[in-house]
Order: structure tokens, then sequence, then C-alpha cells
């Protein structure tokens, strides 16, 4: 059986606001790592960033669609109902 190969990784020091830092690690979930998520962004936009949808997660999903010029204020409150309704939905059923 072929040994696993690994990319060598090196450890880098960044300076980032806190807040930037904190919303950054909301959207991870508690089995993801952090170097790992910020080497796929990395990558991602050394490709030009288009990003898979599917990794993407809801919080960074409404932050792409909120930012966009062509939604307007009544989708945004559409889109929070949907997503708000689909995540209390998922925490009874979690329950």
């Amino acid at each position: 059986m072929k040994p696993r190969t690994k990319q060598p990784t090196r450890p880098i020091h960044v300076t980032l606001p806190i807040k930037l830092l904190q919303d950054f690690d909301a959207t991870l979930r508690y089995n993801q790592s952090r170097s790992k998520k910020i080497a796929a962004l990395i990558e991602n936009h050394m490709d030009g960033g288009r990003a898979l949808v599917h990794e993407a997660t809801t919080r960074e999903l409404m932050h792409v669609l909120c930012a966009r010029k062509d939604v307007d204020v009544t989708m945004k409150t559409l889109l929070l109902q949907v997503l708000s309704t689909s995540s209390s939905s998922n925490a009874e059923h979690d329950a």
C-alpha cells in the first residue's frame, strides 16, 4: 500500500481585526480547522474566486447574497425569514 503523501506546511503569523476573526470563527463548524479553511480560501482566491457553493456555510452564503447589488431589502428580508424558519425547524428536528 502506498503511504499517504502530505503537503508540507509552514506556520505563519498574520494580524487581523478581532471582530473579523470572531466573525470568521463563527462560520466554522466545531470540527472544522481554521487553518484548513484559510488555506481553502487562499486556493479559491488563486483560482479566480470560483468558490463551490456546497462548501459554503449558510452564514457565508447570506453574506455574499446580502452584499450583491441586485438583492434588494425585500429579498434580504425574505432570505432571512426562510433561513430562520429553516434553522428553527432543523433545531427542533435535532432535539
